[in-house]
C-alpha cells in the first residue's frame, strides 16, 4: 500500500493518508526477483486484463510492476485496461485484476470514496464472472473500500472499510499492529488449494499483510487469511471507532456461478516496494514471508491450474 504511513502516538496506532511527496518515498523494488523457475504456462498463455481505467493507485508500471513482471514470468499475457468496462472489452480475457480503484484522481481529493465503477460496469463484471471469468479484486481500507463497494456488493462481499489491527498476531519487528502475520503456527493461514499450491515447493507457510481492511464473503466462501478473535477494525471517524473483526478475513476465495473470485483487503501484500529513507522492503520482498508464492498460487487458482 503506498498511501498510508503507520505511526504510534501515546501507544495508539494512527493511519495517516499522505500526499504525492510522501508517496514518492515508496517505489517498486527494482531488484525484486520476479523470475519463476517453472512457469505454469509455456503456451496458451491466459490473457489478464489489468485495470487502470478507474483512478487505480496500483498500476502495472508503478507499485504493481513486480506483480505484473511476476505473472508475466509465469506465462500470463497481461494487457492494461484504460477504458470503462464493456461486454466486448472483457470477452477475450480469462482474468480481470482490479487493485485500489478510486472515485477521484487522487486519494486525498474530495470524492475519492465515490463509486469507482458505474452500476452498469458492476453488473457487467458480475455477469462476466458468473459466465466463467475470474476476478482478483483488491481494496485497502477507506477510501478504496468505499470506492469499490458497489462492485463488492454485486459479489456479496462486505468490506470493513476501517484499518484492521491485531497486536497479538502482528509482526513484532515492525511494532505495527496493522502488519498482521498469517501462519501455519498461529492457525490464521487456512488450508486451501491456494495456500497448498501444486506441490510442497509451492506451499505457503507465512504471509504478512500491511495496513488493510477486513472482509466478509458470501456463504460458502473460503477465508484463507482468517482474522483472529483478537482482531479489530478501526473505523474512520472523529474519534475513530473500534469494531470487532473476529469471524472476518483479509483474503477470500469463492466460486461465483461458473467463475472464480479472490478478494484481498490489502494491496501491499502483492506489491514489492521500498519505503522510507532507508529503503525498507515492503510487500512480497519482505524477508521470511511467502507472499510471492501466494501471488502465484492466487493466479493459478483463478486460471484453473489449482482446483
Amino acid at each position: 500500500m503506498i498511501t498510508k504511513v503507520p505511526t504510534f502516538l501515546s501507544g495508539c496506532l494512527l493511519v495517516i493518508m499522505i500526499g504525492v511527496a510522501a508517496q514518492a518515498q515508496q517505489l517498486a523494488d527494482p531488484h525484486f526477483n520476479s523470475t519463476v523457475a517453472t512457469p505454469a504456462y509455456t503456451k496458451n498463455y491466459p490473457r489478464v486484463l489489468f485495470d487502470e481505467a478507474h483512478n487505480n493507485v496500483h498500476t502495472a508500471a508503478g507499485p504493481y510492476k513486480p506483480f505484473a513482471d511476476l505473472i508475466f514470468s509465469d506465462g500470463y499475457q497481461l494487457v492494461v485496461n484504460r477504458k470503462p468496462f464493456t461486454k466486448a472489452s472483457l470477452a477475450t480475457f480469462k482474468i480481470l485484476v482490479i487493485a485500489n480503484a478510486l472515485g477521484a484522481e487522487d486519494v486525498d481529493e474530495e470524492g475519492a470514496e465515490r463509486p469507482a465503477f458505474t452500476d452498469e460496469e458492476s453488473d457487467l463484471v458480475r455477469d462476466w464472472v458468473r459466465a466463467g471469468g475470474a476476478l482478483l479484486l483488491i481494496a485497502d481500507d477507506a477510501p478504496f473500500s468505499s470506492a469499490v463497494e458497489i462492485l463488492a456488493q454485486r459479489l456479496e462481499v462486505d468490506m470493513g472499510k476501517g484499518v484492521t489491527l491485531d497486536p497479538a498476531n502482528s509482526d513484532k519487528g515492525s511494532k505495527n499492529a496493522a502488519f498482521i502475520v498469517y501462519s501455519r503456527d498461529n492457525h490464521l493461514l487456512v488450508d486451501h488449494s491456494i495456500t497448498r499450491g501444486r506441490n510442497d515447493s509451492e506451499r505457503v507457510n507465512r504471509i504478512m499483510t500491511f495496513v488493510g481492511q477486513s472482509l466478509k464473503g458470501p456463504e460458502g466462501s473460503d477465508a484463507f487469511l482468517k482474522l483472529a478473535e483478537s482482531a479489530t477494525d478501526r473505523l474512520p471517524g472523529d474519534p475513530p471507532k473500534e469494531s470487532p473483526a473476529a469471524g472476518r478475513a483479509q483474503a477470500l476465495a469463492f466460486k461465483f456461478g461458473k467463475g472464480r473470485v479472490v478478494v484481498l483487503g490489502d494491496a501491499a501484500m502483492l506489491s514489492a516496494q521500498l519505503t522510507g529513507s532507508d529503503n525498507q522492503p515492503f510487500g512480497m520482498n519482505t524477508p521470511d514471508v511467502d507472499n510471492k508464492q501466494l501471488a502465484l498460487n492466487i493466479m493459478h487458482w483463478l486460471s484453473g491450474v489449482l482446483k
